[in-house]
């Protein structure tokens, strides 16, 4: 099984202390099946940056994050599947923000297993496999 990684899922891994079973459960995991969307990379910078040290945590996304995963691009074909889950969710009401959704977009294009702490959002989308972070 082959997993995409959304932001809070990885910023765990970089806590001072990180929740024990997730990460035991992140060890038996082999590195080619581990993926994380561009957008989830750029959520990951964005907060880097605002914080005070800055340069110590896109020096952690650098070093420890992006080794450790494949980073799959926001590209038209994902585009395509965000646009189709837009529509029919705005259409039912049940909308869920837009980085969320070209994230879980990502997941669907590549038949991955979405790993997160956000089951709210996520749970709203129509066939998507979510598996919750905590090991």
């Amino acid at each position: 099984m082959a997993f995409l990684f959304d932001t809070d899922a990885i910023s765990e891994t970089l806590r001072p202390r990180p929740d024990r079973a997730y990460i035991a459960w992140l060890g038996t995991i082999a590195r080619d099946d581990q993926f994380a969307s561009a957008v989830t990379v750029g959520e990951l910078f964005y907060g880097a940056y605002r914080t005070a040290a800055g340069g110590r945590h896109v020096a952690m996304i650098e070093d420890r994050v992006l080794p450790a995963v494949t980073v799959l691009p926001y590209d038209a074909a994902v585009a395509q599947v965000y646009g189709r889950l837009a529509a029919a969710l705005t259409d039912q009401g049940t909308r869920v923000a837009d980085a969320d959704l070209q994230i879980a977009a990502t997941a669907l294009h590549h038949d991955l297993e979405l790993v997160t702490g956000n089951l709210r959002h996520f749970g709203r989308v129509p066939g998507l496999r979510i598996r919750a972070m905590r090991g």
